[in-house]
């Protein structure tokens, strides 16, 4: 398994609602797991805060959330399987956001700061949680990746919303119509 990048079009495609949870989903969030952290090793300077199943080109309703994302040394992730939005309010906040499988890019995207979601966990618990600003981001997040949303697709002010990652881990904007405008590994229907 590894983790697929754009323009690949099985991250456009809408996700399937898992039925049974099996030995086959269980060993897809393992699978997750792994290339999470393995992403992470490679990327020094970067936390791999969560990860959606088609981000490894496997079209279901599966996202892997880390359990402490202020630590980079605890490194366990909380899976949620049919996750769904059930509510998204509070004020819109503007922030930065990455994505395993939008390799080098940044941006600044506008989410509700708080959501309400209902999913199963492994052992088939259905939970809902509330959550607010970094978590709520990073649910809507992987969320939208099960809808076939990549988080460039909510940048809506493109000229200076969009930044790199210089070798010192510092994010540094990006000359827009040099780099993303005619970009079609970004954009490739446009």
């Amino acid at each position: 398994m590894k983790i697929i990048t754009t323009p690949d079009p099985r991250l456009r495609e809408k996700s399937t609602k898992v039925g049974k949870i099996d030995a086959e989903i269980l060993d897809i969030i393992e699978d997750m797991r792994k290339l999470s952290l393995d992403w992470e090793k490679a990327h020094p300077y970067e936390l791999s805060a969560a990860m959606a199943a088609p981000q490894m080109g496997v079209n279901k309703r599966i996202i892997i959330v880390r359990d402490d994302m202020a630590d980079k040394k605890k490194a366990t992730f909380t899976a949620l399987i049919n996750p769904e939005v059930i509510k998204a309010e509070g004020k819109i906040k503007t922030d930065y956001e990455g994505c395993l499988s939008v390799p080098s890019i940044y941006g600044k995207v506008p989410r509700a700061s708080k959501v309400r979601v209902k999913a199963k966990l492994e052992d088939g618990t259905e939970v809902r949680i509330k959550a607010t600003d970094e978590l709520a981001r990073t649910l809507l997040h992987e969320i939208d990746h099960l809808n076939g949303v990549l988080f460039i697709d909510h940048i809506k002010d493109v000229k200076d919303a969009f930044y790199e990652m210089n070798d010192k881990g510092d994010l540094e904007p990006v000359d827009y119509d040099a780099k993303i405008a005619n970009n079609k590994e970004l954009f490739p229907d446009e």
